[in-house]
């Protein structure tokens, strides 16, 4: 990937300024000082509708995603991310999973599967990752608890796959909902500056994962 990495970083909290939020900042901040160029998107400030299962995007063959009949944000937030060399994936849990706003992103990625009618079952368009991806997550819950019982990180690690990606790094904070206004602590922001260097690295290969309190 070379020397100027292109980020794109995709936030599903509803608050900016969280921890999840911050998380996210401490890694592109990282990533930018090693010469990674990093952009973060808001999923609240985009228009992006529910979809509807209508399958068109999914009835043409071939690795390029199907095109969507929604005119929305949607397509322009994943034309970026497709000219990405990483990506990172942000969301709190809520009710055991991610927020409503990645579900409804991520329910959009229907358009990198291949599923014409008559077909028993889809297929992934992007057999080969050639992104790579850090998936964060945060929880209420213990992070050991919040990871072994939600399937919050596989729906995460799940849509990084979708996207082209392969996920090089995981970092979980538990009892992330102790105080109204909670600051993340100087343990989870060096882990997440360590996987910031790691996402601007030339040749990310070893997969890790980091579970911690806020």
């Amino acid at each position: 990937m070379g020397d100027h990495v292109r980020i794109t970083a995709i936030v599903g909290s509803y608050r900016k300024g969280g921890i999840i939020d911050t998380v996210i900042d401490e890694i592109l901040a990282s990533a930018r000082e090693e010469g990674a160029e990093a952009e973060k998107i808001y999923l609240i400030d985009k228009h992006i509708e529910f979809c509807t299962n209508c399958r068109t995007c999914t009835q043409q063959e071939g690795e390029s995603r199907g095109q969507c009949v929604i005119a929305d944000d949607m397509s322009a937030i994943l034309d970026k991310i497709e000219r990405s060399d990483a990506i990172v994936l942000g969301s709190p849990m809520n009710f055991g999973t991610v927020t409503a706003v990645m579900k409804r992103f991520i329910e959009r990625l229907a358009c990198f599967a291949c599923w014409p009618w008559g077909m028993s079952a889809p297929k992934v368009r992007k057999k080969r990752k050639e992104k790579v991806a850090v998936v964060v997550a945060s929880s209420a819950a213990p992070a050991l608890m919040g990871r072994l019982m939600t399937k919050t990180v596989s729906l995460l690690k799940e849509a990084s796959g979708l996207l082209g990606a392969r996920t090089i790094g995981v970092l979980f904070i538990g009892f992330a909902a102790t105080e109204q206004r909670q600051q993340i602590g100087e343990r989870t922001r060096k882990r997440a500056r360590r996987l910031g260097k790691k996402l601007a690295s030339s040749n990310p290969v070893q997969v890790t994962s980091h579970s911690s309190r806020a």
